[in-house]
């Protein structure tokens, strides 16, 4: 009797989904139909009362070392930008045009898992401002100076909007970035 129910919730699940607008084996978009009233499962989550800060995030390890990112469940996802220095580093802070050697360490906010890290590889390459990178990169990286440890949490407007790649649509994303070295352009 058990199973018939579980199966009973994921064919209404799939329904739910179809009628949404979205084909539920593939996740594609699906020809439009009747309107169908979301279910409460298909509502955006609950809000927590509070945009997190970067005081919420927990980040440990030295520059240079690969970090861990903790985010928390009390709190909701910024919507603007935000960014921390860990640790200042030394020099002029980068500017628009300069070139950058990063690492970064990335965790996304909806399922608190590391996606992404360059720690263990080559840094990553970029010129500051040059649109090569996410909105997020160009400006949260502004200023920040070689040997400098940063904290970037990136709101969906300023990553991948909605979605690319690996990315869920509409995913902040959480950076520790370490300014290798910033050169002149």
């Amino acid at each position: 009797m058990q199973k018939i129910g579980k199966i009973v919730v994921v064919a209404v699940a799939a329904l739910s989904l179809a009628a949404c607008g979205q084909d539920a084996k593939t996740g594609t978009a699906a020809p439009a139909g009747p309107s169908v009233p979301p279910s409460n499962a298909a509502q955006a989550p609950q809000s927590k009362g509070r945009e997190c800060t970067a005081e919420d995030i927990k980040t440990t390890g030295k520059f240079g070392e690969k970090p861990e990112i903790t985010i928390p469940d009390d709190c909701d996802p910024p919507k603007k930008l935000i960014t921390k220095d860990l640790s200042e580093g030394t020099g002029d802070g980068a500017k628009a045009g300069q070139k950058l050697q990063m690492n970064y360490h990335l965790v996304t906010w909806s399922d608190k898992q590391v996606l992404d890290s360059s720690f263990g590889r080559e840094p990553f390459a970029l010129v500051l401002g040059a649109g090569k990178v996410i909105p997020g990169w160009d400006q949260g990286l502004v200023g920040i100076k070689q040997g400098g440890r940063r904290l970037l949490i990136i709101p969906p407007d300023l990553a991948y909007g909605d979605g690319g790649g690996q990315m869920k649509p509409n995913e902040t994303l959480v950076f520790v970035t370490d300014a290798v070295s910033v050169a002149a352009a």
